[in-house]
């Protein structure tokens, strides 16, 4: 394997994870692939319980599908207290142009709430060619892209609080 290049995407640096103690985050979960989405969301419970955020803290929300991961994600913020919020998705390449808009939109609205909002929303949406990949990153070879998401939303509300 060349230098530098990592077979498990979602190894990091443990003592660079802040604690989540006194920290309240939002999940949002596409139920579109669920299979997928099950075990990506399990991925960052585990890990913001790994480092302090209490059960109580954690706020799970499903909406039909990645699409609508966006306007899920701003009723979190808006009408909850969380301190950041991460997006969890899985779309799977098909025959038609659906993957790219469907893509497309779910970044663009992901960023557009985090220019908007004095929080982080986190972008934890699996974008692959075909399941196998999918698998790969939702526990297996390559790791899990919900614990990425859960350590990157504890970075970035660290980085919040040390900044105010």
């Amino acid at each position: 394997m060349p230098s530098g290049k990592k077979k498990n995407l979602s190894e990091y640096d443990v003592a660079a994870v802040p604690s989540g103690k006194g920290m309240k985050i939002g999940i949002v979960v596409s139920e579109w692939n669920n299979t997928i989405t099950d075990v990506l969301a399990e991925g960052a419970v585990e890990t913001l319980r790994k480092y302090g955020v209490r059960e109580e803290d954690i706020l799970v929300e499903h909406v039909p599908g990645s699409f609508e991961l966006t306007l899920g994600a701003r009723w979190m913020a808006e009408y909850s207290d969380v301190d950041g919020v991460i997006c969890l998705g899985c779309v799977i390449q098909g025959e038609t142009p659906h993957f790219t808009y469907i893509c497309q939109g779910v970044t663009q609205g992901i960023t557009q709430l985090n220019i908007k909002y004095n929080i982080p929303f986190i972008f934890g949406v699996l974008t692959t060619s075909n399941m196998q990949q999918a698998l790969d990153r939702a526990g297996g070879k390559h790791g899990n892209k919900g614990v990425e998401a859960a350590v990157t939303v504890l970075k970035m509300i660290g980085l919040k609080r040390s900044l105010i």
